[in-house]
C-alpha cells in the first residue's frame, strides 16, 4: 500500500496540477539593531524609545507566527529595513519550522524601508526596478520563476503613502505599466503589495483635493486598467495591458486589509495579467483571494498593530503585530 501511495504521489507530481499558494503582507517597520542613519527616530536602536533586542525578538517571532500560519510558497513583505532584518526573520521562521530557502530584498536605494520575497521556489532571476531616483519612491522587486516549465513573474510594490497627493502613486504605476510592456503583455505576471490605494480608489479619493491632483485619475484603477473589471473572476475576461485585481473575486465585506479610523480599506492588493484567468499554464484558482483575519491580530474593532506610546518619544510596548492584514491567493499549475 505504501507503494501504491508513493506512485499516486509521484504521478501528481509529475502529471497533475500544483496548488501555489502566494501572499502579501506588510509587517510594519521591520528595523534591525544596526544603525545606519536611515531609521526612523523611533527605530535608532537602544535608545529612549527601546528598540533594543527584546522588543525586536518579540517583534520577529510576531511576524513570524503570522508567516508560518499562512505557509505561502512565495510571500512579499513590504516594510523590511535591510537585508538583516529579512534574515533575521528568516531565521526565527526556520527555528519553528518553516524554511524559506531563497530570499531578496530591494536593497540597491537605501530608502528606510523596502520591500522583499522569501519563497520555497527557486529564483530564475532578480530584478530592482527603480521608479524614481528621489528617496520618496521605493524601488519594485521583480521576481521570475519557472513552475514546470511554466513562467511566473511577481512584480512587490510599495507606493507613496496618502501624506502625498495621487500623482506620486501614478508615477510608480507607469513604472509597472513600462516593465509589463517590457515582459510581454501575454505573460503570467502577479503584480501585488502595499500599493496605498483601495481596489475603488477612483470612487473614494474623488473629493479628497489633498489627494486628487490628477483630475480623478488614478494609478491602480486608470493606469493599469483594473477600473472596469469588477465581477468575480469567473466571468472576467481582460484586455492586453490590464489587470484583474482579485478583491472583486471575494465577498464585499472582506475586502479590506487596513483600517483607518474605523474605515475598512483595501491597500494591499494582488492584481493579475490576463493569462492567469484562463485555465492554461498557471491559473488564479477561483474564490481563493482573501485578508488573514485570525481573531488575535484585532485589539477590538482595530487591527493589532504594533504598540507603541502615543507621547513622545514613542515607546516600544513589546506588544502587537502589524497595522495591516496579510493577503492571500492561490494559483493553479496544470
Amino acid at each position: 500500500m505504501k507503494i501504491v501511495a508513493i506512485l499516486l504521489l509521484l504521478v501528481n507530481i509529475l502529471f497533475g496540477e500544483q496548488t501555489l499558494k502566494i501572499a502579501t503582507y506588510n509587517v510594519e517597520n521591520l528595523f534591525d539593531l544596526q544603525k545606519s542613519g536611515h531609521e526612523y527616530t523611533e527605530y535608532i536602536p537602544n535608545t529612549r524609545s527601546q528598540w533594543n533586542a527584546k522588543n525586536y525578538t518579540i517583534k520577529l517571532k510576531n511576524i513570524a507566527k503570522v508567516i508560518k500560519e499562512i505557509d505561502a510558497d512565495i510571500i512579499a513583505l513590504e516594510e523590511i529595513e535591510s537585508l538583516q532584518a529579512l534574515k533575521d526573520l528568516r531565521f526565527e521562521l526556520k527555528r519553528s519550522g518553516l524554511y524559506y530557502q531563497y530570499f531578496k530584498i530591494a536593497n540597491y536605494k537605501q530608502t528606510t524601508i523596502k520591500v522583499a520575497i522569501l519563497s520555497k521556489i527557486p529564483f530564475v532571476s532578480t530584478h530592482e526596478i527603480a521608479v524614481q531616483s528621489s528617496y520618496r519612491y521605493r524601488n519594485i522587486l521583480e521576481a521570475k520563476f519557472t513552475i514546470k516549465n511554466k513562467e511566473l513573474y511577481l512584480l512587490v510594490n510599495h507606493w507613496k503613502a496618502k501624506s502625498g497627493p495621487e500623482s506620486m502613486r501614478i508615477v510608480s504605476a507607469k513604472k509597472v505599466l513600462k516593465r509589463v510592456n517590457e515582459l510581454g503583455l501575454d505573460k503570467n505576471i502577479i503584480v501585488l503589495g502595499d500599493f496605498n490605494s483601495h481596489y475603488e480608489e477612483y470612487l473614494t479619493f474623488k473629493r479628497k483635493r489633498r489627494l486628487n491632483d490628477t483630475n480623478g485619475i488614478t494609478g491602480i484603477n486608470d493606469i493599469l486598467g483594473t477600473k472596469e473589471h469588477t465581477k468575480t473572476a469567473y466571468y472576467t475576461q481582460l484586455g492586453k495591458g490590464e489587470f484583474y485585481n482579485l478583491w472583486y473575486d471575494a465577498e464585499k465585506e472582506k475586502r479590506y486589509s487596513y483600517i483607518f479610523r474605523g474605515k475598512k480599506e483595501a491597500l494591499d492588493n494582488i492584481l493579475i495579467s490576463p493569462s492567469l484567468l484562463t485555465k492554461k499554464g498557471i491559473s488564479y484558482k477561483h474564490h481563493t483571494i482573501r485578508n488573514y483575519d485570525k481573531k488575535y491580530l484585532f485589539k477590538g474593532k482595530s487591527i493589532y498593530r504594533w504598540q507603541m506610546s502615543r507621547k513622545r518619544p514613542h515607546i516600544h510596548k513589546g506588544k502587537g503585530y502589524s497595522d495591516h492584514l496579510p493577503v492571500i491567493a492561490e494559483f493553479i499549475v496544470h
